[in-house]
């Protein structure tokens, strides 16, 4: 984050008179005579640099580039239950957005305290907010109850909107939320090289079920079979992260999948997790529509990720997997909407 430097309306020339150590700017008027002048408005353009920093760090903390994980699968899941129903809820989608984003959010707050606080973030640590002391760690756990607490009166407002019953709601909300929980604190899922099936699950199967589950009504095996590709591509954006941190991770004490493997067959499981989802979408659009062919538009991006994940040039490769699984999971959304009624497979 930017340093913290001088206050607006600071001088350092030395032409301003003795009187001006009264703590008051100086004014001359027409005849000569010094007036003072207090110095509010910089006061308050202090304080209001000071609280954008605050809501940067806050923002910085949430790793929206992340979020993508997210979204897409309530957008699959919202579309499958357009497939079926022909109709879909906003309210329902935007408050389950709403519900599945804070979750995410919270997660990564959870993931930020528990890293810190193990001694796994380092000043070259890609997440170095409570490293650079730009957030002290009890803001961060404030903040990520805030997001569980927002996440739970979306869950009550679903109640009221959807006809699902309590039960089912429940289940699928609170396991999303124990797993985006436990995934480092509690068990710590990541620190024993579980974390990746927690993710892949989570941000998977279970997102798109949710999303499905509110707009129909009734939950169904039809959205696990379809989040298969989307949790596949977001599984390579958590992958290529571990891969990047092992040396940390190694020296945290910490066991992770890409540990485990080694680097040479975390090279082969990332090009899996990247090309595996094209495969299944040629599957789709030679044996049922050709709108599923939308997302081998974003084949051209995955050729990149592949030769710099090769030369172990690590670099922003997350946050680039991150960019290419939120344009196929928009490509994927649109090619089942634009399917013709009755054309995708159902169980």
């Amino acid at each position: 984050m930017m340093a913290q430097g001088q206050p607006p309306g600071h001088s350092d020339s030395t032409c301003v008179p003795a009187a001006a150590s009264n703590g008051h700017h100086q004014r001359e008027n027409g005849c000569g005579h010094h007036q003072p002048q207090p110095q509010h408005s910089s006061g308050i353009a202090w304080m209001a640099m000071d609280m954008k920093q605050k809501c940067a760090a806050y923002v910085l903390a949430l790793r929206p580039w992340s979020f993508s994980a997210s979204l897409t699968p309530v957008a699959l899941g919202s579309a499958l239950a357009y497939k079926l129903e022909g109709q879909v809820n906003l309210l329902v989608l935007l408050v389950c957005a709403v519900a599945v984003l804070v979750v995410h959010g919270a997660g990564n707050l959870v993931n930020t305290y528990y890293d810190f606080s193990k001694g796994i973030d380092h000043k070259k640590s890609d997440d170095r907010t409570l490293v650079d002391q730009i957030l002290e760690p009890q803001d961060v756990v404030m903040f990520g109850a805030v997001l569980y607490s927002v996440g739970c009166l979306c869950a009550t407002l679903l109640f009221f909107l959807s006809t699902l019953k309590l039960e089912h709601l429940a289940l699928i909300y609170f396991g999303g939320l124990s797993s985006s929980f436990l995934y480092t604190g509690g068990i710590g899922f990541k620190y024993v090289a579980l974390g990746d099936v927690v993710i892949l699950i989570t941000f998977g199967p279970l997102a798109v079920m949710f999303a499905h589950a509110v707009q129909v009504g009734y939950l169904s095996v039809l959205p696990l079979v379809y989040a298969v590709p989307l949790a596949l591509n977001t599984e390579a954006i958590l992958h290529s992260n571990n891969t990047r941190d092992m040396d940390s991770d190694k020296q945290a004490g910490i066991v992770t999948l890409a540990i485990l493997v080694g680097p040479t067959l975390s090279y082969i499981l990332y090009n899996m997790l990247l090309f595996v989802p094209y495969v299944l979408f040629c599957i789709l659009a030679t044996r049922y529509t050709i709108s599923m062919a939308l997302p081998l538009l974003t084949l051209p991006m995955a050729f990149p990720l592949e030769r710099q994940f090769r030369s172990q040039c690590y670099s922003k490769i997350p946050q680039k997997t991150a960019k290419l699984n939120l344009l196929m999971g928009v490509f994927y959304v649109c090619g089942i909407i634009l399917a013709p009624q009755g054309s995708l497979p159902l169980l």
